[in-house]
């Protein structure tokens, strides 16, 4: 979205396919799960009266449209990539199956995990932690516009303290906003590290691939 109100915003989309083709570059299996905000949230509709399922249906389809946007700039950088969709739009996604998905890694593509679970009631944050389980990722990282996790809102509060290491049972009983709780519990069960950096600072992907600390890490 970067600085509009809402939709897509061609620089922004060009500077990210950009960090993710110089971390691909260095040999990463790279997958990636994308949200919907900037065209509609689920939630946001839900609070205003629509049916939730039906928000949040609208929601994954927006979570499509940002998909193939991230698709086209890649592939303008000639890296290949697959857009793999949780609801079945095969004129435009390959359908997610776990095992196809694992060998476009194993090839050196990049997947974009469209349409999050596919079914409603599950946020973004969920797919994310569930598509990196199945995949056998390394780690979640969550690129957000802050450079980590604070006890307040930075952006309000200036006395805001920022958390360089944080534990699961952290972020839970203190309702820290990492990721929503279905999320974070699927993590702690299955050990699976999440990194909160600011996806805006040019090179913080690179930076945390590399070993450098950057962000916040939940562990």
């Amino acid at each position: 979205m970067g600085s509009l109100n809402y939709g897509l915003d061609a620089k922004i989309i060009d500077d990210i396919s950009q960090e993710i083709k110089h971390v691909h570059g260095l040999g990463v299996e790279v997958a990636i799960v994308i949200g919907g905000g900037n065209i509609f949230r689920g939630i946001a509709a839900s609070a205003n009266g629509m049916d939730r399922a039906t928000a949040d249906y609208m929601g994954m389809l927006a979570t499509v449209i940002n998909a193939l946007a991230l698709q086209d700039a890649l592939e303008k950088k000639d890296i290949f990539t697959r857009v793999m969709s949780a609801i079945e739009m095969k004129e435009l996604a390959e359908p997610y199956i776990r095992r196809r998905a694992v060998r476009h890694l194993e090839k050196k593509r990049i997947i974009i995990f469209a349409a999050g679970t596919g079914n409603p009631y599950f946020t973004t944050d969920t797919a994310a932690s569930l598509r990196a389980m199945e995949i056998h990722a390394d780690v979640i990282l969550k690129g957000t516009k802050v450079d980590g996790v604070y006890d307040k809102d930075p952006v309000k509060h200036k006395n805001a303290k920022k958390y360089e290491e944080l534990t699961y049972i952290d972020v839970l009983k203190n309702e820290l906003k990492v990721m929503d709780a279905t999320a974070i519990t699927l993590c702690m069960d299955n050990k699976l590290p999440i990194i909160v950096f600011n996806l805006k600072t040019k090179g913080n992907i690179e930076r945390i691939v590399k070993g450098e600390k950057v962000g916040t890490i939940v562990k």
